[in-house]
């Protein structure tokens, strides 16, 4: 538990804000605390899940995740949130009075060539650029007592946490069920697993099998490789703020691994 809380920084989306920085600021005056972006004590990320995604692979202090609701229909769902903006007065109250827990949730490191590019607290995905068709590569991964190999062709893959479940890794329950908005009926991933999940593949195959997977569940800790076996405008994401994402080559390795760094995240006491 935190105790004494009192210096809060506000974390924004730093290129297009959902609010104004004076506006949050005065609700946490209002509130009782102080605004410190230097040393503070804990922060409050407003905005929706990307910026969430975001700031949760980045910051080491634990974070209270507030949304701006949804005024219209293709705004962010903020299925991370805690509270939303119209609450986070009262959210601040209860924090103050210690009506909250601080959970870990885990993080995966992602690397290219053995070189550490960051961490992702929700998820990180090859996917194909504008100039190429499907593309074709093959994922490997290794446990504690087992390991297999895919190939596939498709616009990609994920590698999702947890945190993740409600992106890509759940696009076929809304599919098949047509219920976007109910997070209840999405497959969620455990936080003691790591998601996969083939982007639209035409073909997938396990080595040495019939199996076709689609998606599914490996232990957290499991070691993920990823090597295009051949060339395309294979890009990643996830794991910069670029649009462009990172460019991969033929011979490129991606790796995924678990991570010693957790994101720290304020829940209220319901």
């Amino acid at each position: 538990m935190i105790h004494n809380l009192i210096r809060v920084a506000i974390l924004l989306d730093p290129i297009t804000p959902k609010v104004s920085l004076e506006d949050a600021i005065k609700i946490i005056k209002n509130a009782g605390f102080i605004h410190d972006q230097k040393r503070p004590d804990f922060g409050i990320v407003i905005g929706g899940d990307g910026i969430f995604s975001y700031y949760g692979r980045v910051r080491k202090i634990p974070l209270l995740f507030v949304g701006m609701g949804k005024s219209k229909s293709i705004e962010s769902k903020a299925h991370l949130a805690e509270a939303y903006f119209n609450e986070l007065e009262t959210a601040l109250k209860r924090i103050k009075d210690r009506k909250y827990k601080i959970f870990e949730h885990n993080r995966l490191a992602v690397f290219l060539n053995g070189k550490k590019l960051g961490e992702v607290f929700t998820d990180v995905y090859l996917e194909r650029g504008l100039n190429s068709n499907c593309l074709r590569y093959k994922l490997e991964v290794k446990g504690k007592d087992f390991s297999f190999t895919d190939f596939a062709i498709s616009n990609g893959v994920v590698i999702t946490t947890s945190a993740g479940s409600t992106g890509y890794f759940s696009s076929l329950d809304r599919i098949k069920s047509g219920q976007s908005l109910d997070i209840n009926s999405y497959t969620l991933i455990k936080e003691d697993q790591v998601g996969i999940y083939h982007i639209l593949p035409t073909y997938t195959i396990r080595e040495g099998t019939n199996e076709h997977p689609l998606r599914y569940t490996v232990p957290y800790g499991s070691e993920i490789r990823i090597k295009l076996v051949r060339k395309g405008d294979a890009r990643l994401y996830g794991i910069t703020r670029s649009q462009k994402g990172i460019k991969i080559r033929e011979e490129d390795i991606v790796e995924v691994k678990a991570s010693k760094n957790k994101t720290k995240l304020i829940k209220l006491n319901r």
